[in-house]
């Protein structure tokens, strides 16, 4: 029995339901209790029938035994919360309520308040004030309201607050998911590159993780020792030789590597991924063969692997081990993508796991390479394409290493589009096509004097997608930058004219970012011009809203995006530190405020 990528979770975070209530007895409190449970169980029904957790299962919610009316019954839910693992808090109400007697004290809880926009009531009177006790206390909440009245028996939930409602959830639950687990890194520093030399405070205050170090001797260790599920790596490379197609060798003749070579690097690469794989999660199976202690894991819900160059000088990349771990499916079927960042770059590592945590989908890390123009493209191909179809250019996403083979795009939609979808909704079919759309071909030895074998795909046209990337500013801390655009399917001629500059060995997604004529959004040369770093994730969807909201939630700033302003949803608290211009507004707020996890 393979190891279960989502053992690290005893259990999911569950999101709390807080009906809040006017606890004045002798006719107010009594005529309100159904409606105000009614839009509890509304709100309950809301969440559990669209988002889901990670293993595809549908969220749960924990109502409150009673309506909260005051201090006493605040403590009592705080209490039922506590012992029912909820991560999450969201209060409703339909009426005015005692705002510091019935609001959530937690710190630590993601927290939102729905007031029904009704007349007969002054539930958004409420939700105005405690609201404002929220800012007061250092507390910040999403508000929640609808834009049009509805009648006081009206128990339909208005699109645009079921929208909130759910983003407020899908975000509250990704904090909630990360707090507790780890990040493994495997190695240390990659080639100088700044994103892989690990700031444990960043994980730690803003996230609520820890850091896991991890010395690459482990792997030869374990590769020497045999210290992996034999079984398994036998069906695994059974599996890989007939799905995994070699193409080209692009090494000069002389560099060239012997079949019997390459036949063992891959025997390595396979128990490399395996290897990595138990790192995270553990393997009951280990424990079977006496190595009690190999098999438990270092419960890490995101990793990272150094490879270059102190283990690609010796040993093969960790090319395919990344590739594979990071898609929805391997020899076992379909399952959840495990996170895993090339060149042990954390801070692109924290961006994979945000877009998993929103989306349930897996994660494209890219190079950022090259910005090409309309005039460079036709300089190298003699071909003029249109600006219907690229833009004013086009970005060069190419992975100095693997990508998820999600990427592909051979997963689609109803109407036949491509996309990137949760691993339970990926048809054996869609698995294939993805397989048969990427090949395998000898690194280059040049880079890769170890060997290994890395991917090649061409991700389809046409897929939503948003670009995003962590960075580290010191003296300010943590800020998310992102790009919401598209995909970009070239003409296989040109593609391969473009293609063939750089290495060909790796995964090409061309993509188009949304250009608004705001800041770096005039033009895709600015976007790439802005860009914090080298490394960039891409997650399938136009989603940059939820990483907004998650952003404001864990304190970290954003400080370039082209969403628009009536999609952001950060904290009502956000508000007070600024309304013309909501870019410094969120700096201003998140450095107030400080980690999540910070101390105060």
């Amino acid at each position: 029995m393979a190891s279960n990528h989502l053992s690290v979770f005893a259990s999911f975070p569950k999101i709390g339901i807080r009906p809040a209530i006017d606890g004045r007895y002798g006719g107010v409190r009594e005529s309100l209790e159904d409606q105000t449970l009614a839009m509890a169980r509304s709100a309950a029904a809301l969440i559990s029938s669209n988002l889901r957790y990670p293993d595809g299962s549908p969220v749960a919610c924990v109502i409150s035994d009673t309506c909260i009316g005051g201090v006493a019954e605040a403590s009592a839910c705080a209490e039922k919360f506590a012992r029912d693992n909820v991560g999450v808090s969201l209060t409703v109400t339909p009426c005015w309520c005692y705002g510091s007697e019935t609001m959530d004290m937690d710190p630590l809880l993601p927290k939102a308040v729905w007031g029904f926009n009704g007349t007969e009531r002054p539930g958004a009177v409420y939700l105005a004030a405690v609201l404002a006790g929220h800012t007061q206390k250092g507390l910040p909440a999403f508000g929640i309201y609808g834009r049009d009245v509805q009648a006081a028996g009206d128990s339909n939930i208005p699109a645009d607050v079921r929208e909130k409602i759910l983003n407020f959830a899908r975000c509250g639950l990704a904090v909630a998911l990360m707090r507790g687990k780890a990040y493994l890194s495997m190695g240390g520093t990659s080639m100088g590159i700044a994103g892989s030399m690990l700031d444990f405070s960043l994980w730690e205050k803003f996230f609520g993780m820890r850091v896991e170090d991890l010395d690459l001797s482990e792997f030869v260790g374990r590769l020497n020792k045999g210290q992996f599920d034999q079984e398994e790596y036998q069906r695994a490379l059974a599996w890989v030789k007939v799905k995994c197609p070699e193409g080209a060798d692009y090494n000069g003749e002389a560099q060239q590597r012997s079949r019997e070579q390459l036949d063992a690097e891959w025997e390595t690469n396979v128990k490399m991924a395996l290897i990595a794989r138990d790192l995270m999660v553990g393997n009951p199976q280990l424990a079977a063969a006496g190595l009690k202690e190999q098999a438990r894991g270092r419960n890490a819900i995101a990793a990272g692997f150094q490879g270059q160059r102190q283990w690609t000088d010796h040993f093969p990349n960790g090319d395919f081990l990344e590739a594979i771990l990071s898609s929805s499916f391997d020899w076992n079927g379909q399952r959840a993508p495990y996170i895993v960042a090339t060149e042990n770059d954390a801070l692109n590592g924290a961006g994979m796991l945000f877009g998993w945590l929103l989306t349930n989908t897996a994660q494209l890390f890219a190079d950022l390479r090259t910005y090409w123009s309309l005039d460079a493209i036709e300089q190298a191909t003699g071909k003029r394409l249109s600006d219907d179809l690229v833009g004013d250019g086009i970005l060069h996403l190419i992975n100095s290493g693997p990508a998820a083979l999600d990427g592909t795009g051979e997963c689609t939609d109803a109407h036949g589009n491509p996309i990137m979808k949760p691993h339970w909704d990926i048809s054996d079919d869609e698995v294939q096509k993805c397989l048969a759309a990427t090949t395998w071909h000898p690194s280059i030895s040049e880079y890769f004097p170890g060997g290994g074998m890395s991917s090649r795909f061409r991700t389809r046209g046409g897929m939503p997608a948003t670009m995003l990337r962590l960075n580290l500013v010191d003296g300010l801390g943590p800020a998310l930058q992102l790009a919401e655009g598209h995909t970009i399917e070239l003409p296989a001629d040109i593609h391969d004219a473009l293609d063939q500059r750089t290495n060909p060995t790796w995964p090409t997604t061309w993509f188009a970012p949304i250009l608004n004529g705001n800041g770096p959004f005039c033009s895709a040369y600015e976007v790439m011009n802005h860009w914090g770093a080298n490394h960039c994730v891409m997650t399938c969807g136009h989603v940059g809203h939820l990483f907004i909201t998650l952003a404001a939630m864990l304190r970290i700033p954003v400080y370039m995006h082209n969403v628009a302003d009536a999609r952001v949803f950060r904290p009502s608290a956000w508000h007070a530190f600024g309304t013309a211009n909501l870019e410094a507004a969120d700096f201003r707020a998140c450095q107030t405020y400080g980690p999540l996890y910070g101390r105060r």
